[in-house]
């Protein structure tokens, strides 16, 4: 099935819209769950944090991006140098998982890049990108 770019821009506004605002994005080591309802097995909390209760900028072309600025706090399952290699974003609630993707420094091809991929405790990291493509065209 293919999608009109107006379509596509609607099923993207629709993640803000279900998530709600201020939800938490969380930083993990480990291998990467089949899927945003899998267990975590053995992957290790890096980072974490609320993002802005506008998180996502308004979708145009069938693209959506963050919106604002997001930073992250190291948590205690960070040690000197630990890399993080997927994210999760939640509700506000902190339990009800609704995405998840491949993490990396910028330029190193995850789904969401930052500042800084190797993660220590109480360090500050910075998002800097983080975008969804809609549907096919």
């Amino acid at each position: 099935m293919h999608y009109s770019t107006t379509l596509r821009n609607a099923q993207l506004a629709a993640i803000e819209a279900t998530i709600g605002t201020a939800p938490k994005v969380r930083i993990y080591s480990g291998t990467v769950p089949a899927n945003v309802a899998a267990s975590l097995g053995a992957a290790v909390l890096l980072a974490e944090g609320d993002l802005p209760s506008d998180w996502l900028a308004a979708p145009s072309s069938a693209v959506v991006a963050k919106n604002g600025t997001w930073t992250l706090t190291g948590q205690s399952g960070a040690g000197t140098g630990t890399v993080g290699t997927f994210f999760r974003i939640c509700a506000s609630d902190g339990s009800t998982y609704h995405i998840q993707g491949t993490f990396s420094v910028t330029g190193g091809g995850g789904e969401m890049t930052a500042d800084n991929a190797s993660i220590a405790n109480a360090q500050t990291i910075t998002v800097n990108t983080y975008q969804v493509t809609g549907g096919n065209a």
